[in-house]
């Protein structure tokens, strides 16, 4: 791992001419296959990435609301890049702007608060309602950027934050009429690991 990153691994194991080294090799195979077979038909690739929830634990009803927040997230990803987002360190200042009005805390204050590792995904650790809530912040972001026709970035974020401080205002009112809060230091799947 110090000479290598993982696809200088998977190159070394296709190279080493053992017999041992031959079901990493059918293994990489048919990654390969698949993966071409997903280009070809994306569907597939859906199905592969719910199986994944399912077998990590994560109960259907739960994954059908991932999957789905992964659509409207790429919408507004792809919205964005059309409008003149280039960099990742801006997506990333947009998601914040929308997580600062939706929760009060940005990425990696919410990552802390669940106590997520640096590279874990924060939504995959999500209840319900705090991926609802991610799902309407990013809808409306992507809502008002259309009608407004914003582009380049100070525009954009200013879209990303009233998008984000409507699904807040959301949180609030939910969280008032159940007397509890929504966001939260429990992970989804508490035996993550």
């Amino acid at each position: 791992m110090n000479c290598a990153d993982l696809a200088g691994i998977f190159r070394i194991i296709q190279s080493i001419p053992s017999p041992k080294a031959e079901p990493f090799k059918l293994w990489l195979a048919q990654v390969g296959k698949e993966r071409i077979d997903e280009i070809k038909d994306p569907e597939l690739a859906v199905a592969r990435a719910k199986a994944i929830y399912e077998r990590k634990g994560y109960p259907r009803d739960w994954v059908d609301k991932r999957m789905r927040g992964i659509a409207v997230r790429n919408t507004l990803t792809d919205e964005w890049k059309k409008r003149g987002v280039k960099e990742r360190s801006e997506f990333a200042i947009l998601t914040d702007e929308i997580y600062k009005g939706t929760f009060d805390l940005t990425a990696k204050e919410y990552k802390g608060l669940k106590s997520l590792d640096h590279d874990d995904n924060l939504r995959d650790h999500m209840e319900d309602l705090e991926l609802i809530l991610t799902m309407l912040g990013e809808a409306t972001t992507t809502g008002l950027t259309r009608t407004r026709d914003s582009h380049e970035f100070p525009t954009l974020r200013n879209d990303a934050k009233e998008g984000g401080e409507v699904s807040g205002k959301a949180r609030l009112d939910i969280e008032k009429r159940m007397g509890r809060k929504v966001t939260n230091h429990r992970n989804f799947l508490p035996s993550r690991k």
